[in-house]
């Protein structure tokens, strides 16, 4: 955590009345979307995403800035040795005296008016790979609000499990109390309490088990949230109650065509392709420039003999260059940039077929989970009749303590798959959220 008293405020925002000591021991119940708000500026993992963000915002900058002159100042000093002059066959030997002391001073200015588009199509690149940037920062965010989901989900599971283990326990222990009693009076056999010693060991075992997970699965949220450590997240029980929008099919895919960043890299990688075979078609192209120069040299040395004064000259003019080497050598770049677009288009093409694929599928499961929903309401109703049966047949003595834990058995497992039911829901509805990027 980079900013504790930061986060204490947000959280004390989102929990009014608690105290910012109390974060790190006590239980704090949030939402998930107070979840997602908490890991949009606190979680560790998006902060390199962010920095790509700003670092693809900067080389938009530095894209620009070849749009600027290019100025070269360059200042001179040396030491100049006698020279001497021969006749064409090396004879007749004459020293010649030179000013030892030389200098030079130049100072030149290029402006580009024209490169072919070379500029122009590196200022565009550089801004696709921004949109490129952020979508990416995009697509993380919503991996890790997914992440965070699938904790928090399964952190209500586990409670709910943990609370019909315990329930289980509870009644076990309750039976072997009974069936103590019973052998005492000489009416249950030794056998039968070792089988119910045996079962409370294993719902003892299987109670501590959900614990290590639950610990497990609230490090896990509280570390990729970003929330100080030993920070203990409550699922905010409400979501159980939220009335969830039951679109077709059809506008979910509508959704992930809009607004998936998954397809909106896939994208940006097909225009960063086509942007990058015009720079290479630039090349040729001819390159036209405003030049100025200014420059200021001594001694004069094409004098004989060599003059001790500085000789200063300036010019402004329009320069054209052109590579001809570029005529065969852009060839292969070019082929090369042309597969690479193609490869590009072709790989959306299949983001495309797969988000398809994907919403469909996440769809299905949404549809299902509400059918499971239904068979689970149905299979609580059955079961509390049964219960409720059961109990009145071993008040009347006509069923034994086993029939009433069976039938309670049966009722909480019920019950407990009616909530993980809901749970599914919820999750199955993100999960839709975050295959279309909306979550």
């Amino acid at each position: 955590m980079n900013n504790p008293r930061l986060l204490a405020g947000l959280l004390c925002a989102f929990l009014p009345g608690a105290s910012v000591c109390s974060f790190a021991s006590e239980e704090i119940t949030l939402s998930p979307e107070q979840l997602f708000e908490i890991a949009e500026t606190h979680s560790v993992q998006l902060r390199p995403a962010f920095t790509a963000e700003q670092e693809a915002e900067q080389d938009i900058r530095v894209a620009k800035s070849a749009r600027l002159p290019e100025i070269e100042a360059s200042l001179s000093l040396s030491y100049i040795g006698n020279g001497f002059i021969t006749k064409r066959d090396f004879s007749g030997y004459e020293k010649a005296p030179i000013p030892h002391f030389g200098n030079g001073l130049s100072l030149n200015i290029t402006q580009p008016l024209y490169t072919g588009g070379a500029i122009t199509g590196g200022i565009e690149l550089a801004e696709l790979k921004s949109t490129a940037a952020r979508y990416a920062a995009d697509f993380k965010r919503d991996n890790i609000r997914f992440q965070l989901t699938g904790f928090y989900l399964d952190i209500y599971k586990c409670r709910n499990l943990r609370s019909v283990v315990e329930q289980n326990i509870a009644l076990a222990r309750k039976v072997l109390a009974e069936m103590q009693s019973r052998y005492e009076q000489g009416i249950a056999l030794r056998n039968d309490i070792t089988r119910y010693e045996l079962l409370l060991s294993n719902l003892e075992l299987q109670l501590i088990k959900i614990d290590n997970t639950l610990a497990i699965l609230q490090s896990n949220l509280a570390e990729v949230a970003g929330l100080p450590e030993g920070t203990c997240v409550m699922p905010d029980s409400t979501i159980l109650a939220r009335v969830l929008p039951q679109s077709g099919e059809a506008a979910w895919q509508q959704e992930a065509l809009q607004n998936s960043p998954s397809l909106m890299l896939a994208r940006s990688a097909v225009d960063m392709s086509r942007t990058a075979e015009k720079i290479v078609r630039a090349e040729r192209m001819p390159k036209v420039g405003l030049k100025a120069m200014w420059t200021m040299d001594g001694p004069i040395l094409v004098e004989v003999p060599p003059i001790n004064r500085n000789l200063s000259y300036w010019f402004v003019g329009v320069g054209v260059s052109y590579n001809i080497s570029s005529l065969f050598k852009t060839n292969k770049s070019l082929l090369k940039s042309r597969i690479a677009t193609r490869r590009s288009e072709e790989e959306l093409a299949a983001a495309c077929e797969n988000l398809e694929l994907s919403v469909r599928s996440d769809y299905i499961r949404y549809l299902e989970a509400y059918e499971e929903l239904k068979t689970h309401t149905k299979s609580v109703e059955l079961a509390d009749q049964n219960y409720d049966t059961t109990f009145r047949r071993y008040s009347a003595d006509m069923a034994l303590i086993t029939d009433m834990l069976d039938a309670a058995n049966a009722k909480i497992e019920a019950e407990q798959q009616l909530v993980n039911a809901r749970i599914d829901i919820i999750y199955y509805y993100y999960k839709l959220l975050f295959t279309s990027g909306k979550i």
